[in-house]
């Protein structure tokens, strides 16, 4: 066997060991049984360098982390990943995307090579009738869901998988949707919608130099508030009609994909589940880092 052979060998070897870790991980989560409903999360997730700097955000997402009984797996819903039509990732081991730019080298060297999980993509296809759910080999984890599960599980030892958000459809359409993924909670799923309740780039106004500065215009902290009421008091059906809600709301909510997460996670409660507020700030004067438990 000459040299190149040999480091061909190496390589299949090498693979083949990846792929066996890979089956016995699956293995593992998907023959557990969960032991108690799981908690739901919306996280504002903000600017990405939360995902590495030691801020008064990533350490409370650090402290949730630690509440949290240990998922099966995570279903994420992040802003960040917008289709035509509805579509889960399909990889095994689903790439890390820096959908940025304009950041630290540190960011995009920055990875988390949590597995996916082909039991969750089943489950998410036959749980959900309103449209057909798809695979996606191309798209990975972008940055609104490892800059939070990063904070939250930074093993990256749980698998993840995404689903992504049409964009064609209408925010009643995805609180119907969300709601056929109720029974996940109950086979230990973990999940989270990644978003930011106020999120208007048009108003920005970044103090001292700092993006993560506490500051915000009238309008968004009235919005935030209001968002906060309509949530606490289960008034769902205003905020599935939230262009109906006031100038405030039209101006936090300029675009959706930011707003639609929130839907995903509100659409699982259960009748007298608690619900709880972290990281309530709102900042750079046009966005809220208003983040949501359920349990």
């Amino acid at each position: 066997m000459d040299r190149k052979q040999f480091i061909k060998s190496l390589g299949i070897l090498s693979l083949t060991g990846v792929s066996m870790k890979l089956n016995s991980l699956n293995s593992i989560f998907d023959k557990s049984a969960p032991t108690e409903r799981m908690p739901l999360l919306f996280v504002g997730h903000g600017n990405p360098m939360n995902a590495i700097e030691d801020n008064a955000f990533s350490r409370e997402m650090k402290a949730i982390g630690k509440t949290l009984p240990k998922p099966k797996a995570i279903l994420m819903v992040s802003a960040h990943w917008e289709t035509k039509g509805t579509f889960v990732t399909a990889q095994d081991l689903p790439p890390t995307i820096h959908d940025f730019g304009g950041f630290p080298k540190e960011l995009f060297a920055t990875q988390y090579p949590a597995p996916g999980s082909k039991w969750l993509r089943e489950e998410a296809k036959k749980s959900v009738t309103l449209t057909n759910v798809e695979l996606n080999e191309d798209w990975g984890f972008d940055h609104g869901c490892w800059s939070v599960t990063k904070n939250i599980f930074p093993e990256a030892n749980i698998p993840v998988i995404q689903l992504s958000l049409d964009y064609g459809k209408d925010a009643q359409y995805h609180y119907d949707l969300a709601k056929q993924l109720s029974s996940l909670r109950e086979k230990g799923v973990l999940v989270i919608g990644s978003g930011n309740m106020v999120h208007n780039f048009g108003y920005v106004q970044i103090k001292n130099n700092d993006f993560n500065a506490p500051f915000g215009h009238d309008w968004a902290l009235e919005a935030n508030e209001k968002f906060k009421k309509y949530i606490l008091t289960d008034d769902h059906k205003s905020l599935i009609d939230y262009k109906k809600q006031g100038r405030e709301i039209n101006l936090a909510v300029p675009t959706p994909e930011h707003y639609l997460p929130l839907l995903y996670t509100l659409a699982l409660k259960e009748k007298n589940e608690n619900i709880t507020f972290f990281n309530d700030v709102a900042l750079a004067g046009s966005f809220s880092m208003t983040s949501v438990m359920i349990k």
